[in-house]
């Protein structure tokens, strides 16, 4: 390590912004640098900021400025630093670096300009980098799980959405790229994989000339890991094909991560998502009908601009209709830069979240009679965590995705990062409590 400098990485965001994280520090060891998560150690310290909405960018600001008062060089790399460069090296003389989406494979030679004295500005104007199974990678995630990303960037522009002009169009990473990732992942003993991208349901159209999610998952079938989980699935996406995909590869779990945004037909126009307007309902029929099993989760945005009481009471209904095992409700944000932002009829911030609460709380029951459907049966439960003062685990089944949805509580002893069966014997809205089953 010698006299190099010492760095900590500050992650903010989703997923697709820890796998970038997580390439960082990967690039950084390999070079020698030390890594630390103690900031207050560190002689730079990389903030991964997100800007996907108004909530993350105050999180991400919150973070810089705390950073700048406490006199630390700053390098602001990932969603924020493509959209505000400018913005962020005026108002913060801290930030030695910008570092855009599409560069962050560069951190390392970004650190060495600083480190002569250069105010370094890496950012890409449309990022075409996608890291694949040789990148240097350093695992932020418990022990048993893993994201991979098998595409970044999007090429749908939905009027609310900022991120394609932050990540740039979709490009995927080949099967064989993916399955030699999955297999190192493996390796390493890691019992659930998570594919990600901004569409995980249009993976391989660039490259491949259609979707080759079917394709993919009967690959990632031959691989030695227990669960395979996809994120980001649209409806639309789910062919037959796909469908019969996840009934024949018994590592894939039947998790559904929907991204519907809302139900009306004139919403989903107004967002410039006019093809599932015209689907929604026939498209999640047919999935429960092939896969009754699958446990489905969703995000809507309330308070849409022009979203009347009468748009607003479909998507309660359709909410209430499907019976979703997991509902995620987000208020809408205006993004600069998308369409949204200019349009007429913006509703009070009031008004949005009244919406949001009540929707939430039309979910709930449903919620709670799903997981009270788990008591009496033994699941698979991926331990992640102890409780030091109790010796409690908690753990999560194949229901629950990590950090958006719930966990299961339970009593025994086993290994973190470990697969064992638990009998469920209570739940409520959120989570299940259970006993680890002894052989």
């Amino acid at each position: 390590m010698g006299d190099k400098p010492i760095i900590a990485i500050s992650h903010l965001g989703c997923e697709k912004n820890r796998i970038d994280t997580e390439h960082m520090l990967g690039l950084l060891v390999e070079a020698g640098y030390g890594v630390d998560t103690n900031e207050e150690l560190a002689d730079y310290v990389i903030v991964n900021t997100c800007s996907f909405i108004e909530a993350a960018r105050e999180e991400s600001v919150r973070t810089l400025v705390e950073l700048a008062e406490a006199n630390k060089k700053i390098v602001i790399a990932g969603c924020m630093a493509q959209h505000f460069q400018e913005q962020l090296l005026e108002e913060l003389p801290e930030a030695v670096a910008i570092v855009g989406t599409g560069d962050y494979h560069k951190i390392v030679d970004v650190v060495q300009r600083v480190e002569q004295g250069e105010r370094v500005k890496q950012v890409s104007v449309e990022p075409t980098y996608i890291a694949d199974e040789t990148t240097p990678r350093y695992r932020t995630t418990t022990l048993g799980i893993a994201y991979l990303r098998v595409a970044e960037g999007c090429d749908y522009r939905c009027a609310f959405c900022i991120i394609p002009h932050l990540r740039g169009n979709q490009r995927s990473r080949t099967i064989e790229s993916i399955v030699a990732e999955a297999k190192q992942l493996a390796s390493q003993g890691v019992q659930e994989i998570i594919l990600i991208s901004q569409i995980t349901t249009n993976y391989g159209i660039d490259i491949y000339g259609k979707p080759k999610l079917a394709e993919l998952l009967h690959a990632l079938g031959k691989v030695d890991v227990p669960w395979i989980r996809m994120h980001y699935t649209y409806p639309t996406g789910l062919t037959p094909d796909v469908i019969a995909a996840i009934q024949e590869t018994p590592n894939v779990l039947p998790y559904l991560d929907l991204p519907l945004q809302h139900s009306h037909p004139d919403i989903l126009r107004a967002m410039n998502r006019p093809w599932q307007g015209r689907v929604n309902d026939s498209i999640i029929e047919r999935i429960k009908e092939a896969l009754p099993e699958a446990v489905l989760r969703t995000t809507f945005i309330v308070g849409f601009p022009g979203e009347t009481e009468e748009h607003f009471e479909h998507l309660l209904q359709f909410v209430k209709r499907h019976e979703f095992d997991h509902v995620g409700v987000f208020t809408f944000s205006p993004e600069e830069g998308t369409p949204a932002y200019n349009l007429p009829n913006q509703l009070p911030k009031e008004l949005m979240d009244e919406r949001r609460d009540a929707l939430m709380e039309l979910q709930q029951p449903i919620s709670f009679k799903k997981n009270q459907q788990e008591v009496g049966k033994v699941v698979d439960v991926l331990i992640e965590q102890e409780n030091p003062e109790t010796g409690e685990l908690i753990g999560r089944s194949g229901r629950f995705a990590p950090e958006v949805d719930g966990q299961v509580y339970l009593h025994g002893q086993a290994k973190l990062g470990t697969l064992v069966p638990v009998v469920i014997q209570n739940a409520n809205d959120y989570d299940l409590y259970g006993q680890l089953v002894v052989n």
